[in-house]
């Protein structure tokens, strides 16, 4: 998978969870919390959808890494080439 495709595949999951986050009013790089209005229970739903769906592990501490787009984006596509 390429980060492309990763990237679709995480705005896939997070527009499942947050319907109104919309792909082009999206910072890639600014905190997903302060762009659309997701509560923490849907940040810990968007971290374990990504566990399921992608089948990477993501320990609790690791949860900020994941916080914009960018970062879970960096952040899967590390865990993947491992």
């Amino acid at each position: 998978m390429n980060e492309a495709e990763l990237r679709e595949r995480l705005l896939a999951i997070l527009g499942a969870i947050a319907p109104e986050a919309r792909e082009t009013e999206l910072d890639p790089a600014a905190p997903l919390r302060d762009q659309i209005d997701i509560d923490s229970m849907d940040f810990l739903n968007f971290v374990t959808a990504v566990h399921k769906q992608l089948g990477v592990p993501i320990p609790e501490l690791d949860y900020p890494r994941l916080s914009s787009l960018d970062g879970a984006v960096h952040y899967v596509m590390a865990k993947l080439a491992a």
